[in-house]
């Protein structure tokens, strides 16, 4: 069903470093996986992303489908040719998108800010798919298994996920398991079509879904590693809080594959990423690395703050430091640009601060995960989370040592 080849070269503990082989290259693992959304990583081209270290991108399905139109895209060449991104691209199912129309996002679903404007772009989610309205122009569109999988396949990915109901927090049990079984039915629809119109080398994740009750992700997760999929993510909302979504994921974890590959949806926290490699995951996406970049805010070795440096604020008004000593990314490299620089370049809404800063993001995060993946090999990955967490840059002489 797929010619990909996922090959774990070391272990530590639960923790596996190794390599996921794609048709359009490898990615070295435990890796963390930059969002190109709309066929782009906001504010850098792809050379750029490439430079970094980055081997893999994720496009999101939902929104290439709106505009500019998956049909545009495959005569284009498909995703790796429009956006000039030739490693390996995994595209998301778009049912996390059908969740946030009807919910917005996992902070403001958990809140309970949610619209009447929101709900109202959700027409019907049935047994067939979900109806709803586009964003873009309010039209009516439908996708299912088949759409999201069709889709996907014109785009071109070398790794596509299977069509999913992202159940909310807030809904019940009874929801969830409704929901969780028809998303099961999804998942053999997905299988289905994958294999029989999927080129060789292109590879399908089943997603666990089961909210935050033990014994639905437990059976959400035997589902998913039953059925002839390359590889096994975890979806849906993992809790309200961070020991809560690490119960979650150990729960989904504990049937899965030892020999597949494991994707977790979602998250891009320091403290999360380490906690989740220790616990077995091999490849995370997140928006926050550059959705923080884009409102002012820089990843520094600042547990106490969440990693994070708002720019934006006054005290930084005349700082003459750079984000963070000894970072080598552009924005920080020879401390040429201080904190004053750029917290006016920040208020003043200027490009150059959104791209910086990405650029400074991006490099904190793979610099971690370079650090994640050597102290893996090295069976250090305790002692070497234990730095980070206490504060210690990713880019410090010691950070993947022993």
């Amino acid at each position: 069903m797929h010619d990909g080849k996922f090959r774990i070269d070391a272990r530590d503990g639960s923790a596996r470093a190794g390599v996921l082989v794609c048709a359009h290259g490898e990615v070295e693992t435990p890796a963390f996986v930059p969002l190109a959304t709309s066929a782009t990583v906001k504010g850098l081209d792809s050379a750029e992303v490439e430079a970094l270290g980055f081997q893999m991108v994720l496009g999101n399905t939902f929104h290439l489908f709106l505009q500019p139109g998956h049909e545009l895209i495959a005569e284009l060449g498909g995703l790796h040719e429009f956006m000039a991104w030739r490693r390996p691209i995994i595209t998301d199912s778009g049912g996390f998108q059908v969740f946030s129309m009807g919910h917005g996002s996992v902070a403001e679903e958990i809140k309970g800010s949610r619209t009447n404007e929101r709900q109202s772009r959700i027409l019907e989610i049935s047994e067939e798919g979900v109806r709803f309205r586009s964003y873009v122009d309010g039209a009516e569109k439908f996708m299912g298994p088949e759409t999201s999988m069709e889709i996907q396949a014109a785009l071109g990915a070398d790794l596509a996920l299977a069509f999913d109901e992202c159940t909310p927090f807030h809904v019940d049990r009874d929801y969830t398991a409704r929901s969780t079984e028809r998303t099961h039915r999804w998942l053999d629809r997905c299988v289905e079509w994958h294999s029989r119109h999927a080129p060789a080398g292109r590879l399908l994740y089943g997603i666990v879904q089961g909210g935050v009750y033990e014994d639905l992700r437990i059976a959400s997760a035997e589902r998913v590693a039953a059925a002839p999929v390359a590889g096994v993510a975890v979806g849906g909302s993992l809790g309200q809080e961070k020991e809560q979504m690490r119960e979650v994921v150990e729960w989904a974890l504990r049937p899965a594959p030892p020999e597949k590959p494991r994707h977790l949806l979602g998250i891009g926290d320091v403290d999360d990423i380490l906690a989740s490699v220790a616990a077995g995951i091999d490849t995370f996406d997140c928006a926050t690395p550059t959705r923080l970049a884009r409102h002012g805010s820089a990843l520094v070795p600042d547990p106490e703050a969440r990693w994070r440096l708002d720019l934006a604020k006054s005290r930084w008004r005349d700082s003459r430091e750079p984000i963070a000593e000894g970072c080598p990314c552009p924005a920080c490299r020879g401390g040429e640009y201080t904190r004053a620089y750029l917290h006016y370049l920040v208020r003043a809404g200027e490009l150059t601060a959104k791209r910086l800063l990405t650029l400074h993001n991006l490099t904190f995060m793979a610099l971690l995960m370079d650090g994640v993946r050597e102290s893996i090999r090295g069976g250090s990955l305790e002692a070497y989370s234990r730095r980070v967490l206490a504060g210690e840059g990713p880019w410090s002489p010691t950070s993947g040592g022993p």
